[in-house]
């Protein structure tokens, strides 16, 4: 009878956590409705806003409000796009992007903080070119709806600011009055829609 007991216990510490594993849920990044937008000063009078085209992403959660959501999100860096195809060139170059080296842009979640019902932080590792640091996402959670195809969706907008020069994006380059033709600060959108995996 003790032997018995003792392969019981040993079969369920086996499977209990293969019936976790079975347990989480997929969330699918809906590229249709996603856009990675980012803004930055010029010359301290004005703003030049982009966007990069090729982009993928994925959550995995159980939790009804993703508080135990991990995930991840890559940007495809020579498809930046800021509607001037002499910019884009350039940004491009080893001068900001260097995209022949460094094709990607990662990002890789920690954590989820929930703040409030609609606010969130959303914390990991974000990578750009050679450089990896930890970074905190406002997120603002838009809540889940079933659409006309019964796919349950989740939306929600992430934003943060970075400075480039901690990401060797270098470029600093001067006019007029000493400014910056580039500012520091970026500031990173990310507005999206997640298809809940059936």
């Amino acid at each position: 009878m003790k032997k018995f007991y003792l392969v019981l216990m040993a079969v369920l510490f086996i499977t209990i956590p293969f019936q976790v594993f079975a347990q989480t849920t997929t969330w699918k990044m809906d590229k249709a409705h996603t856009s990675v937008k980012f803004e930055v000063e010029h010359l301290t009078v004005s703003f030049v806003f982009g966007q990069f085209m090729e982009f993928d992403g994925i959550a995995v959660s159980d939790k009804s409000d993703f508080t135990d959501a991990k995930v991840d999100f890559t940007v495809g860096t020579k498809t930046v796009n800021t509607n001037v195809e002499m910019r884009d060139q350039d940004l491009r170059s080893p001068r900001f992007l260097d995209v022949d080296q460094y094709p990607q842009m990662k990002f890789k979640s920690k954590s989820v903080e929930k703040l409030s019902q609609e606010k969130y932080i959303l914390t990991g590792y974000l990578t750009i070119k050679d450089v990896t640091k930890l970074v905190n996402f406002d997120v603002t959670y838009k809540g889940t709806v079933i659409d006309p195809w019964g796919n349950t969706r989740a939306g929600c907008r992430a934003v943060l600011v970075i400075n480039r020069f901690d990401y060797n994006v270098n470029y600093k380059v001067k006019f007029g009055n000493n400014a910056l033709d580039v500012a520091p600060e970026v500031k990173i959108i990310i507005d999206t829609e997640f298809t809940k995996n059936k």
